[in-house]
């Protein structure tokens, strides 16, 4: 195996050693005041470990990275302004659109229209599933004027959910590549990919990347994928029923937590 980078960041005034892989994905942090290493997964902790060696100024702590606290949970009474809960599917894409419709008439459908009708589709069906324990955010913002289409928190754990208007379309998956049709594949998977991981810094917890395929006709994977599952809406209800990850107190824990506008405000 490579050896593990460890890149040195700041959030809140706090200093945080990030450890990744060779490929740029974090896979824990340590934090020095807390004497901790927050493992966002477990496959490498001995590694970890060794990578941060010449970095610990005594003995630490390993695992899973704690439940926020209780000034953290506070966060729930937030200023409207500030509270995500209410974001509906494609809230960002409907401000967009009301702002600039754009033409009347259009030789092509608007491709904003097309990527609503996807995240609204999506959306709905994970809010459908709110009963399993676990909660959706809607166009959660991310610095830069991106966003991640849906953000599911539950038992089974966190899992950025992008949204692909499919409808009636065969579609190709080939790490990174994404094609519909005849169309050539985009390296759609890298950007799903970026999205998990930049919650995941944001969050301080591992949040799974997932590409859903709005009304698909087929979906064809030739080869196992790296980390990211590729769903269709009707695959959405097991995804939300899933457990054995986070219990009840981290979950409600963790969305209050995301759901603040000032958690996504960092780098």
């Amino acid at each position: 195996m490579d050896p593990l980078r460890v890149v040195p960041t700041w959030r809140h005034g706090r200093e945080r050693l990030w450890v990744r892989l060779p490929d740029g994905r974090n896979i824990a942090w340590y934090d020095r005041g807390a004497a901790r290493v927050n493992l966002l997964g477990e496959d490498h902790e001995q590694d970890v470990l060794t990578a941060l060696a010449p970095f610990l100024t005594g003995p630490v702590s390993a695992g899973p990275p704690p439940a926020p606290t209780p000034a953290e949970l506070a966060r729930l009474c937030l200023h409207p302004d500030d509270d995500l809960a209410p974001n509906r599917p494609g809230e960002a894409l409907l401000i967009a659109l009301d702002r600039d419709p754009g033409q009347a008439r259009r030789l092509r459908p608007d491709p904003r229209r097309r990527a609503l009708a996807a995240q609204r589709a999506v959306g709905e069906a994970l809010d459908r599933t709110e009963g399993a324990g676990g909660y959706t955010l809607h166009s959660v913002p991310l610095p830069g004027g991106d966003h991640i289409h849906h953000l599911l928190i539950g038992p089974g754990g966190l899992h950025a959910v992008h949204a692909l208007y499919a409808r009636g379309q065969r579609v190709a998956v080939a790490d990174p590549g994404v094609a519909l049709g005849r169309h050539r594949p985009r390296p759609l998977l890298d950007r799903v990919r970026s999205d998990a991981e930049r919650a995941s810094r944001a969050l301080a917890a591992r949040v799974r990347p997932v590409l859903v395929l709005a009304g698909a006709a087929a979906v064809t994977v030739p080869a196992p994928l790296r980390d990211v599952r590729v769903l269709t809406e009707a695959d959405l209800p097991s995804l939300a029923r899933a457990g054995g990850l986070l219990k009840p107190a981290d979950v409600e824990a963790l969305h209050a937590l995301a759901r603040d506008r000032a958690t996504w405000s960092g780098p």
